[in-house]
């Protein structure tokens, strides 16, 4: 599936009507809650450090660095963000959709810069390209207080990825990243993967909504295999398949760290639900693990249960809208009833179609491990009011039916 992009990555800024915007829009900053006197982009020589001040919830006048901000706009030619002007000491920024476009980065960058308390940056959907994502690396990589970046769908691209990464590598404080959509190819996987090499602190990745091919699971799997850091990876809704399937597989046999995978609407198959299953024979910390819409058919799922005999740590396993058909899901829940230390807490076959033999199956295997829920096609409905069963308590005997 492609994420649809809104428009185009350049936009010019130098229109007279825009002038007139970022006037409206500094009026705009006043009547929301910014002091009479708050001045238009480049409309003062206030010193780029000094502070306007606004009233906080509390009647305490907190400092607001704002000067510098509009000042960039105004070089820049483009219209002020009103919600960062209204930001403070907030830790999140949220300025996704709002159309940025890489003029609205560049006047961005230098007050995100010396922004002492944004923790969380939000930039979802701008269409920044690998132009404003260039221009606002400097400032993730200065950054002594962003720990959490959302650059997702903004076409960055090769180019892009390039200026990301090198910025998230100069920046150990930086923990999750997020960069989903943003038509990364086999060129990009090469900064992925000098990325996975060398920034141990960063956490959590997602790299879904892209368009990774097998070239690039052959670039990357490497790289997971030598990561000593990331617990969390989303590579859905790529084309991983092939041998860059199975070597992104192994890399994940090697991986000492990452607890938590989601791998699914690949084109994994049989050869790399086979790779998969032989990582699972010898990694000890994956907890949590999605395969669902892989193309893994009954010799698939026999080659990934091999693993599962002997997987210790292991807690859920999603294999939804795999054509495996009730042969498959019974192949792999025999390989779970066979492992005396397995660990798995969720099995999940949904929209998979399965038979009398592996329904008698599923109930000796809930007697052995009483605590593992089992979802197919044909136990979703029961399975949901049993949740709501739990959810909302029953009523009183006189209540109205």
């Amino acid at each position: 599936m492609d994420v649809t992009m809104r428009g185009p990555c350049e936009k010019s800024g130098e229109s007279e009507e825009q002038e007139k915007e970022v006037a409206a829009a500094a009026t705009a900053a006043t009547a929301a809650g910014c002091p009479a006197g708050v001045p238009e982009a480049g409309d003062s020589d206030t010193d780029s450090d000094s502070y306007l001040e606004t009233e906080g919830t509390h009647g305490l006048r907190e400092p607001l660095k704002d000067t510098l901000y509009l000042k960039s706009c105004r070089a820049h030619s483009v219209v002020p963000v009103s919600c960062f002007l209204r930001q403070g000491r907030a830790p999140e920024l949220n300025l996704r959709h709002r159309g940025l476009g890489p003029q609205g980065a560049r006047a961005l960058a230098p007050a995100l810069s010396s922004n002492p308390y944004v923790k969380r940056l939000d930039l979802r959907d701008n269409e920044l390209c690998g132009a404003g994502a260039k221009a606002l690396a400097h400032a993730l990589s200065k950054s002594s207080s962003i720990c959490d970046v959302d650059l997702s769908e903004n076409q960055l691209g090769a180019v892009g990825a390039q200026a990301v990464c090198a910025a998230l590598m100069a920046n150990p404080a930086i923990q999750k990243a997020q960069l989903a959509g943003n038509s990364l190819e086999e060129q990009a996987a090469q900064y992925l993967a000098e990325l996975l090499l060398a920034h141990t602190g960063l956490k959590s990745l997602d790299l879904s909504y892209n368009q990774l091919n097998d070239q690039a699971g052959e670039t990357l799997g490497p790289a997971l295999a030598e990561n000593t850091g990331l617990a969390e990876l989303n590579i859905s809704w790529n084309h991983l398949r092939g041998p860059g399937a199975v070597s992104f597989a192994r890399g994940l046999g090697a991986n000492i760290f990452l607890r938590v995978l989601d791998i699914s609407y690949n084109g994994f198959g049989d050869p790399g639900a086979s790779a998969v299953g032989e990582a699972l024979r010898t990694n000890n910390v994956l907890e949590e693990l999605n395969m669902s819409n892989n193309r893994i058919s009954v010799v698939g799922a026999r080659s990934l249960g091999l693993g599962l005999r002997v997987n210790k740590t292991l807690r859920i396993l999603a294999m939804s809208r795999n054509p495996m058909r009730s042969e498959g899901c019974l192949g792999v829940l025999k390989s779970v009833r066979d492992n005396p230390v397995s660990a798995l807490e969720l099995l999940d076959f949904s929209d998979i179609q399965v038979n009398r033999e592996f329904d008698d199956l599923a109930s000796s295997v809930k007697v052995i491990l009483p605590g593992l829920c089992i979802k197919t096609d044909a136990g979703r409905v029961e399975y949901k009011k049993e949740l709501l069963a739990v959810l909302r308590p029953s009523l009183p005997a006189s209540a109205p039916k």
